[in-house]
């Protein structure tokens, strides 16, 4: 048998969540050795979600049908103990197959749902972006990195994004005060290493607002929103401590995973 592994996180977007092993090819007894990640998991993602592995078989080094998986293994991730390994050895279960909402096959915008386990889908985050502020002192100014995004919602037909972040500091006018990142193509969790300067002391930097935006860019017509996120004073949580740490520690550098809302922010002039 040519098999791999594949690993899903439930419930949640299929894509968004999938990854797979490497295909061992004409072995009964497989070995793969391999370490899968999961970005931006988080203490309140391991208590609601399951980790699904299905064992399969790839059709394509055949050149067959795809058939169902040889088996599934189910692991409710709220069992676990943060930092501690913990190995299984269990007999793999038959495939489940599951109902698809039929309301979603043809949505643009929202993921085409492959599980629905004891949770509604129509509550799915649409994805979250880790972002890393610094207040140089040396240079006088506030430096964003954008380093990731993680479970974005696809908005292509093909069940992927062609993603990228915009980033405006609010009151500012002028190109000084917008950048945005280069575009990755075709994928729900891109990786983009990129990092942007805004000017300003930090008293002048405490009272504006850091507005995050990531979208999906589409060639000859104008690009979907995917979600975003505000950072500054007016905001709350998580946002409003990261904001805060950055500029009350010079040349400290913080990173922070922050949930995309789906509601476009409107700030006044």
């Amino acid at each position: 048998m040519d098999t791999y592994v594949k690993a899903s996180l439930l419930p949640g977007a299929s894509k968004a969540s999938q990854l797979r092993t490497r295909t061992v090819r004409a072995m009964k007894i497989p070995v793969w050795e391999e370490t899968l990640t999961y970005h931006g998991f988080t203490h309140q993602d391991a208590a609601r979600k399951t980790l699904r592995l299905c064992v399969c078989e790839d059709p394509w080094l055949r050149r067959r049908r795809r058939a169902p998986p040889l088996g599934e293994l189910r692991v409710p991730l709220r069992k676990l103990v943060p930092n501690q390994a913990r190995s299984f050895d269990i007999c793999l279960e038959k495939w489940r197959l599951t109902k698809r909402s039929k309301s979603l096959d043809t949505a643009r915008g929202m993921s085409l749902y492959q599980e629905e386990v004891e949770t509604e889908v129509a509550g799915e985050e649409r994805g979250r972006v880790l972002l890393s502020l610094c207040y140089s002192s040396q240079r006088g100014g506030l430096l964003v990195g954008v380093l990731r995004c993680a479970h974005l919602a696809p908005m292509d037909a093909n069940g992927y994004s062609d993603p990228f972040v915009r980033l405006f500091l609010h009151p500012n006018t002028g190109k000084k005060s917008k950048f945005k990142t280069s575009v990755r193509r075709k994928t729900l969790n891109p990786e983009f290493n990129e990092e942007f300067f805004y000017s300003g002391p930090r008293e002048e930097l405490a009272q504006k607002t850091l507005l995050v935006s990531v979208w999906d860019y589409d060639l000859g017509t104008a690009d979907d929103f995917i979600g975003g996120v505000q950072l500054g004073s007016h905001a709350s949580g998580e946002c409003l401590r990261h904001w805060l740490e950055c500029l009350g520690h010079s040349d400290h550098r913080l990173e922070l995973w922050h949930l995309l809302d789906s509601r476009p922010v409107q700030l006044s002039d």
